[in-house]
């Protein structure tokens, strides 16, 4: 380490003999001074006859050293003036990284997420261990665009005792997540008209639309989905168990109606089951799928269960659309990456995932208690009888929100869901539980409890 020009005081923190070369080293050293502010603006660098006579190098090696950030913009070199480090624009003094961690707030209550601190990191590495001891040669070359053999089985398995799916496994596609599976039945329907939720995640309409689909509302009441209201849909993308963000479960009479739609019109229902696991006052509600087989596209993931970084989502199919969305899977990504179906199989198999579904349901459900005990029976709270997330009726959501981001709270709002938003809307907080680890979930929830304390 080489500290080559004292008059200016910096520390080049040079290794001249790296791997990669004196020049390319002394490169990496100067940008980094540079990047990092240890090289302001203006500041005259040495000639290169004395560089590299300070750090034993040849002078061609310095010069073209300077040439090179000279031409990246890092340098400026003009005659009679000598080298000297450039004005870079204002907005590299912020890198990405420290503008979200600036931004990052104190309490996150928003919803959508489970509590990753609870990956059963062991659970899994057993399940890998045996998958890749057990794994055929071939499970590492391109596989199957519906998913491995294994993990479709054990899903069948799976989906039938936990959620009431009739799921043989020639009918499931293994897809990259929730997102992926929308995506590719919008590109196999076409550009057809799809009736979504309203309220609804915006974000999912806009996949739809991505792919080439158009959207139409259709409202949501305090019994679900309404399906009398689905005009012209060709389909409809429903959340029976939980309704996102109402957290409403779909009536049984509203079941049977939308069923009868599907068989009457040719229709097609897409069952989005996020949370369908996480139940508390009764047995998980089973799957409309299970009523419809021919009429239902099931989704499935384990983003919510073990954790969104998995990537790995699931579509139970009626047979006239399995060989179309694995053609729109085999062209989008050829097949959802192999090890971690296996060690997916393996967990269910054991049954390490239905003991892990359990006690996160347990976890849950305390954490939910203590949101309906520390809020109390004064404020009006809905949808939680299941998932990971509750709505609080509020008057003025704006006011309120402000309040939050003054305490550094991060809510989700019901104003944002809306396909429309018009001031005659309902309002509400969307508060997720599920996000927090264990130890900071108690004071988020302080901090929730005094944003909603109405300003004295």
């Amino acid at each position: 380490m080489n500290d080559f020009w004292s008059g200016v005081g910096v520390d080049l923190r040079l290794e001249p003999d790296s791997a990669d070369g004196r020049r390319v080293g002394l490169e990496r050293a100067l940008r980094d001074a540079v990047r990092d502010g240890r090289l302001t603006p203006g500041t005259r660098l040495p000639a290169t006859r004395r560089l590299a006579t300070d750090l034993g190098i040849s002078r061609g090696t310095a010069k073209a050293a300077y040439d090179q950030l000279v031409a990246e913009g890092y340098l400026t070199a003009r005659q009679g003036s000598g080298t000297r480090v450039a004005e870079l624009p204002a907005v590299d003094a912020e890198t990405p990284q420290a503008h979200a961690r600036a931004r990052a707030p104190r309490h996150d209550l928003r919803p959508g997420g489970p509590d990753v601190g609870a990956f059963p990191a062991a659970a899994w590495l057993r399940a890998l261990r045996r998958a890749i001891a057990t794994a055929p040669s071939l499970a590492y070359d391109y596989g199957d665009p519906r998913g491995r053999i294994e993990l479709r089985t054990a899903l069948s398995g799976y989906l039938g005792r936990a959620r009431g799916v009739l799921a043989p496994p020639e009918r499931i596609v293994v897809t990259s997540g929730y997102v992926q599976g929308l995506a590719l039945l919008t590109r196999v329907l076409g550009g057809a008209a799809v009736a979504m939720e309203d309220p609804g995640l915006p974000f999912h309409r806009d996949v739809v639309r991505h792919n080439g689909g158009t959207v139409l509302p259709v409202p949501v009441d305090t019994r679900g989905v309404r399906p009398e209201e689905l005009g012209e849909a060709a389909a409809v993308v429903v959340t029976p168990a939980h309704q996102y963000p109402t957290g409403v479960t779909l009536h049984p009479e509203r079941r049977r109606a939308l069923t009868d739609w599907a068989r009457a019109r040719g229709g097609l229902i897409v069952e989005d089951d996020y949370d369908g696991e996480f139940r508390y006052d009764r047995q998980p509600v089973g799957a409309v799928q299970g009523m419809a087989p021919g009429q239902v596209v099931y989704l499935g993931t384990a983003s919510k269960t073990l954790g969104p970084a998995l990537r790995l989502g699931w579509m139970v199919l009626p047979p006239h659309l399995v060989d179309a969305v694995a053609e729109a899977k085999l062209h989008s990504d050829h097949h959802t990456e192999t090890i971690g179906q296996l060690a997916l199989a393996e967990l269910i198999d054991s049954h390490a995932y239905d003991r892990h579904v359990r006690a996160c349901r347990l976890r849950y459900r305390r954490r939910r208690d203590q949101l309906l005990g520390r809020l109390g029976a004064r404020r009006s709270v809905r949808g939680v009888a299941a998932g990971l997330h509750a709505l609080i009726e509020v008057p003025d959501e704006a006011e309120v929100l402000a309040r939050a981001e003054a305490e550094g709270l991060a809510l989700g709002a019901l104003g944002e869901h809306w396909h429309t938003p018009h001031a005659g809307r309902p309002q509400g907080l969307v508060v997720g539980y599920g996000t927090p680890r264990e130890r900071a979930y108690p004071e988020a929830l302080e901090a929730l409890a005094k944003v909603l304390e109405p300003p004295r």
